[in-house]
């Protein structure tokens, strides 16, 4: 039976306010919603679809919020805490935010007991056996939105996962797959945000351009589908019309295939176990022509081989590689640091920063803040 609302955290971001369009036409109400910091967004999103709360985790774009809706029935509320509260509000969280500000809250609903709609990835990635733990014991189901993982999660459904041999999570390669590193040395980040087939928010397009999008990836899938890394292949598919791959243990590969379309990940993550037509487009094969595959180039693009190696060190090297990485890709997006220097400033803080095994919550916090200190710090004293 689909759920009769959802709470939808990061609605003023590119995922969200595809999620909005979605939920709108499948006649989910949207009970609940959360942002970083957009208030003008978020009063005009709050005025055309009615929530009972809304949640800003910036104080500031909160007050001013509260102001603008004061002739409304919504509820505005704010911090960490505000965000933690809307995600246990409804049936369902889609859990969208940017980076690990989305963990406190989709721990919050898995507590409440509450379905997840994962879209964000730094919260398995940072505290994977944590977060899948909790949603063990509360009997919550984490069903994954981005497009990889998603189709990864369908052609399971075709079989027992007991037969899984390895997943094959495909890439774009992103908007400068073949460069050199001389090449890339002067790319600045308007160049990096144009992405040949998605249309994302600026933080998972950089992402997508260093690669480090795919091995954070990686880490979510072990976690989702409880597979260890050397059981997951990357591929570099430039069309993203296989969203990614699953091969059984008779060489049987099955691949789930699609137009570049987020809402329908986002709409099968709503309605599942069913499905329904949300009005998106169809697959033509005949206007896709030839389908290309190639192995990522790990020496050029230096993050996707640190996340390999986060992976194997365990404990908190995780949580340090994705505070190290959200932190440089800001420097990046700001112009204070250049492209290669995202990958060069991450391996600073992997090789400084001691890890912690069987990590608490409060160590993976700890670690990631000290990551981002560390990447602050290596930019002052450039």
């Amino acid at each position: 039976m689909m759920i009769k609302t959802i709470s939808i955290l990061g609605s003023t971001g590119s995922i969200g306010r595809q999620a909005l369009d979605v939920a709108d036409a499948l006649g989910i109400y949207p009970a609940a919603l959360a942002a970083d910091k957009d208030f003008r967004l978020m009063e005009s999103q709050a005025r055309k679809y009615g929530p009972k709360t809304v949640a800003m985790r910036n104080e500031n774009a909160a007050k001013e919020l509260k102001a603008r809706l004061a002739d409304t029935d919504t509820k505005v509320l704010s911090g960490q805490s505000g965000l933690n509260d809307a995600a246990a509000a409804s049936d369902m969280v889609l859990s969208a935010i940017v980076g690990i500000a989305g963990l406190t809250p989709t721990l919050s609903a898995i507590e409440a007991g509450r379905d997840i709609a994962l879209a964000n990835k730094e919260t398995l990635v940072c505290a994977g056996s944590i977060v899948t733990q909790r949603a063990a014991l509360k009997n919550v189901r984490i069903i994954p939105v981005d497009s990889e993982h998603s189709a990864v999660f369908q052609c399971l459904n075709t079989d027992n996962p007991k037969h899984l041999r390895r997943i094959i999570l495909t890439a774009s390669g992103g908007p400068f797959y073949g460069k050199t590193k001389d090449e890339l040395k002067t790319v600045t980040p308007e160049q990096a945000l144009k992405h040949p087939n998605w249309s994302m928010g600026a933080k998972i397009t950089i992402d997508s351009a260093t690669l480090m999008n795919k091995g954070l990836e990686l880490i979510e899938a072990m976690h989702l589908f409880a597979v260890k890394p050397e059981q997951i292949d990357i591929v570099i598919h430039k069309e993203s019309i296989i969203h990614s791959m699953v091969e059984f243990t008779d060489g049987a590969v099955i691949a789930q295939m699609g137009v570049p379309d987020m809402r329908l990940p986002i709409s099968y993550a709503m309605t599942y176990p069913d499905r329904f037509d949300f009005g998106g487009s169809s697959l033509n094969l005949f206007d896709i022509g030839a389908l290309t595959f190639d192995k990522p180039d790990t020496e050029t693009f230096g993050c996707l081989a640190l996340a390999k190696k986060a992976v194997c060190t365990g404990g908190t090297a995780c949580a340090v590689l994705n505070g190290a990485n959200e932190a440089a890709v800001e420097l990046f997006l700001k112009h204070e640091i250049g492209f290669n220097q995202i990958a060069e400033f991450v391996e600073r803080a992997l090789d400084r920063i001691s890890v912690i095994q069987n990590p608490s919550l409060d160590d993976i916090l700890d670690s990631d803040a000290e990551a981002r200190q560390i990447i602050n710090s290596i930019k002052r004293i450039r």
